[in-house]
């Protein structure tokens, strides 16, 4: 898909979840909304996330597995990669991700990627940060990297290409910028979790809900019930309780 065409795309579907192009997105709120069931879970480094769709149109049932091992700024960019698969791409069913190369070769992936690019940073929101006195090739300071890059809540790496692409680094300064990322942001005040992993075992929509229901409606048993729940996190004591509380 050109390029143009996925950045139009992205801007449509900013604005139908309600978004500006100057507006920072909370993403585990638009997964909520739009019902994405979400688990994060420790995965192969090679490994950015996955996204499975079954059905299609708005009754089609959506679910995002991403790798907690990743840095959380890594983790909103899959994110917005797994939004093209499971709301641009066509015929769309499974696929295993490695958000991020921007590999002209992969295909789908190559758009996947482009599209989170576009969705995740604006071009109007990024130039709306860049004081005017920045505003020629090379002279962004990483005082207003580090701004851009926590405002939109993105990995460096994200925000670099998308700066390269738009005319504002070059590959030099791509580099220089690419590098000691959690030292700059420390002496600049800033924190440094969107560098980090985290969201272990965290879950985002009914999945709990919906295995309920399949078990309540005898379509799974109590042992595949009770393993969904550990896949939730919920650990071999709670399930216990649980049980003594059934009784």
């Amino acid at each position: 898909m050109h390029p143009g065409i996925l950045e139009k795309r992205a801007n449509e579907f900013r604005a139908k979840l309600g978004f500006g192009q100057n507006d920072g997105i909370r993403l585990k709120s638009i997964l909520a909304r739009l019902g994405v069931i979400t688990v994060y879970k420790p995965l192969s480094e090679t490994i950015s996330g996955m996204a499975i769709k079954i059905g299609d149109g708005d009754d089609a049932y959506r679910f995002l597995l991403v790798n907690a091992k990743k840095t959380i700024g890594h983790q909103h960019f899959t994110i917005c990669h797994e939004l093209y698969h499971l709301y641009i791409q066509h015929s769309f069913t499974a696929y295993i991700c490695r958000a991020g190369l921007f590999n002209k070769k992969s295909g789908e992936e190559y758009n996947a990627d482009l599209f989170s690019a576009f969705l995740l940073l604006p071009q109007a929101g990024i130039e709306s940060l860049i004081p005017d006195e920045e505003y020629q090739r090379d002279r962004i300071t990483l005082q207003s990297i580090l701004k851009i890059e926590h405002y939109f809540s993105c990995s460096r790496s994200a925000l670099l290409y998308r700066l390269k692409e738009l005319g504002f680094i070059s590959s030099g300064k791509y580099d220089e910028f690419n590098k000691n990322v959690k030292r700059g942001a420390i002496e600049n005040g800033y924190t440094i979790d969107l560098y980090e992993p985290g969201n272990l075992e965290q879950v985002i929509g009914d999945y709990g809900s919906i295995a309920r229901k399949l078990y309540d409606a005898e379509k799974i048993s109590e042992s595949h019930y009770l393993s969904l729940l550990l896949d939730l996190g919920m650990n071999a004591d709670k399930i216990q309780c649980l049980n003594n509380v059934e009784e």
